[in-house]
């Protein structure tokens, strides 16, 4: 069931796998495509585009080495929506996603969807020790506006500590 394509091609610097499609992502066919979504932002804020990309412009990803996926495919309203085994099949997706397009990275945006699906309840932001195949794992806090812990220049500040770590 796959909702959003994904944005993915072979080599790619980056893979970001976002949590879930919200509902209007869902209906636009386009990542983080709610308004008040801050993942664009902090995309180009943190110096990973030259310039601010729109949800629709997001097959230009690639052209940055960049990549966009998601850990479960069914659209909700909120994550809370989901549960434990939605998350740990879309580890499975996920593990075979960067097996086969090997990603220098895989990006959790999204700490509680990385300690659920992975099974690390401790999970911090930033890398981590465990890698996803032949990908290093990362994970950022979750873009929703609806995350008052981030606002975007903490946010912002985050995806640019996977950037320079990429380059």
């Amino acid at each position: 069931m796959t909702v959003i394509p994904d944005v993915v091609a072979p080599g790619l610097s980056v893979l970001f796998c976002g949590i879930n499609p919200g509902l209007m992502s869902a209906q636009l066919k386009q990542h983080f495509a709610r308004p008040g979504n801050r993942f664009w932002p902090a995309l180009h804020l943190s110096g990973f585009t030259p310039r601010l990309l729109k949800p629709s412009e997001q097959d230009e990803l690639v052209d940055h080495g960049l990549g966009i996926t998601n850990m479960v495919a069914r659209p909700t309203a909120k994550a809370s929506e989901l549960d434990r085994r939605e998350f740990v099949h879309g580890v499975e997706i996920l593990t075979a996603l960067a097996a086969e397009y090997r990603p220098q990275t895989v990006a959790v945006v999204g700490v509680t969807a990385y300690r659920v699906g992975f099974d690390r309840p401790k999970a911090t932001i930033g890398p981590q020790d465990e890698a996803l195949g032949e990908s290093r794992l990362w994970v950022l806090p979750n873009p929703s506006g609806l995350n008052a812990h981030y606002q975007l220049p903490a946010l912002a500040e985050e995806f640019r500590k996977l950037r320079l770590s990429s380059a």
